[in-house]
């Protein structure tokens, strides 16, 4: 993109079928739906040419809107089912796990950073960073950040 393009947003319903398809391929190859760009986008009904032309330039906003990372820090003991129960917790509380990197354990404890993206109208705030420190096992809990 150059320095005067500007984002807007358009109802899909107005838009050519081709941005449509575009969208489709993108997630068709990101759940390794298919082999290839070019076997995705004949079962899509797309030229190469046209998906190459606009990939760069086409996104789904709602993905956009409804979604959320948020990226915490936990001391967990270490003990077995410690950190299988956190993720648990964080699961049932509509959070997709992104990434966990656990330190290795010093004195009885193991620092660990976790992604975690919300969709819907799942939150992550005081209240919950409450009910997740209240597992078992989990020394301290702390938001890194939130977007």
């Amino acid at each position: 993109m150059d320095d005067n393009s500007k984002f807007i947003v358009v109802d899909s319903t107005a838009l050519p079928d081709v941005f449509k398809k575009v969208l489709e391929v993108k997630k068709l190859m990101a759940n390794k739906g298919a082999k290839s760009f070019a076997s995705a986008c004949k079962s899509i009904g797309i030229s190469r040419s046209a998906y190459y032309k606009y990939k760069d330039s086409v996104f789904s906003y709602e993905e956009m809107l409804v979604e959320r990372i948020v990226n915490i820090y936990a001391l967990l003991k270490d003990e077995p089912g410690v950190l299988s129960g956190l993720l648990a917790r964080l699961h049932s509380l509509n959070a997709n796990i992104l990434t966990v990197n656990q330190n290795i354990p010093v004195d009885g404890v193991a620092g660990v950073n976790i992604s975690l993206k919300l969709q819907g109208n799942s939150s992550f705030d005081i209240n919950t960073l409450n009910l997740v420190a209240e597992e078992k096992g989990v020394v301290e809990i702390k938001i890194l950040s939130a977007k």
